[in-house]
């Protein structure tokens, strides 16, 4: 096992910067996960951690000690890629012995590694096919079977399930978290889906445009969002963003009045501290899971909503709703509910649930208390 530090990294290519100046440290056995949108930075900081791409400035630990300028073969890491890279021609067991027959290990080590992989990822039986005779989810297995072997101090995992059908995601993010278990080695997993973030992490770093935007627990990252873009790109369904206004604030909290509001109703402070000026735009943030039909015990701030859209899941119902001014709110609510498209419902916001963001989703949010 090992732990990883990265100091002020970042990297160009020519005079363009896709990573820019990332401090982040991962503890010796952790779990964690990079996790961002499409071009944000997250496989090119995993690649240069393995190796495959050089640092353009900062500096790369391992356990203390700088690698920037170690090779990959010698940084005793594994990587498993996207693809799962297996050679067609060589049956599962070659596979995972080609690695260390290629270092020179003595057939004897060869076999019992191969072996104990083999078990420990349930392909005891599957030995001697060829990958071509395998499922998805089986091929995976033996793409990280050729990582174990390797008695890796770090495992790096760059979008391992994103080629595999849903049941298969939901089978294989259980498997690699029970292998992270039962292993106890370093870990790094790169993904966009944050709902694999969520259920995987020990810790979870939000990436945009080559930024950490916020590293933290997932809870961390889902109770206290530090701005709009990580409040966005955490929960499914994402986090309703209202129009509002700052009317005052005093020891109570602070008082916003929303644009899609009635006219003239009074509404609860928020338990939200920040030093906001009077009549200051901002964004009210709700989770959908936190908006309640009707009226509820505790304060909140009260809305009409149109039903336009409603899906029904069995468990749980999403409700897609207009507010006033065209902006939209959805809602989700527990069970099965017989609204029907056009419905007129009335609906709370808690205000021990809401967040407050600037209009610039970058800027950090206002303070919860």
């Amino acid at each position: 096992m090992a732990s990883l530090q990265l100091h002020r990294v970042v990297k160009r290519y020519g005079t363009t910067a896709v990573v820019h100046g990332i401090d982040l440290e991962v503890k010796d056995g952790e779990f964690v996960v990079f996790v961002g949108p499409s071009g944000c930075g997250k496989s090119t900081l995993l690649r240069m951690i393995a190796g495959l791409e050089s640092v353009t400035e900062g500096d790369l630990l391992i356990d203390g000690t700088r690698v920037n300028d170690v090779s990959a073969a010698q940084r005793g890491l594994a990587m498993v890629f996207q693809s799962y890279a297996l050679y067609p021609h060589m049956t599962v067991y070659q596979n995972l012995a080609f690695g260390l027959e290629n270092l020179g290990a003595p057939r004897a080590e060869v076999d019992a590694k191969v072996k104990a992989a083999a078990k420990l990822l349930k392909l005891e039986a599957l030995l001697e096919r060829r990958p071509t005779q395998l499922s998805g989810g089986q091929r995976q297995r033996v793409a990280i079977g050729r990582a174990i072997v390797r008695d890796p101090t770090i495992f790096l995992f760059d979008e391992p399930l994103s080629n595999l059908d849903a049941e298969l995601r939901v089978q294989m993010r259980a498997e690699i978290t029970a292998l992270h278990k039962r292993l106890g080695t370093t870990m790094i997993y790169v993904t966009h889906d944050q709902v694999e973030a969520m259920t995987m992490a020990h810790r979870i770093a939000v990436l945009r445009s080559g930024n950490v935007e916020q590293f933290g627990t997932p809870l961390e990252l889902y109770n206290r969002p530090v701005n709009r873009f990580v409040a966005g790109f955490i929960g499914s369904p994402q986090m309703n963003f209202l129009n509002a206004r700052i009317v005052g604030a005093s020891d109570a909290g602070l008082r916003v009045l929303l644009d899609a509001a009635p006219t003239g109703e009074s509404q609860p402070p928020l338990p939200i501290d920040g030093s906001a000026k009077t009549q200051q735009r901002v964004m009210l943030g709700i989770r959908p899971e936190h908006v309640a039909i009707g009226p509820t015990s505790g304060p909140a701030l009260a809305l009409t909503a149109t039903i336009e859209r409603v899906e029904q899941l069995g468990a749980a119902s999403f409700l897609y709703c207009a507010l006033g001014g065209g902006e939209r709110l959805t809602v989700h609510a527990p069970g099965q509910v017989a609204f029907e498209s056009g419905t007129q419902i009335k609906v709370s916001l808690p205000v021990a649930e809401t967040h407050v963001f600037d209009t610039d989703e970058s800027e950090n949010a206002f303070r919860r208390r």
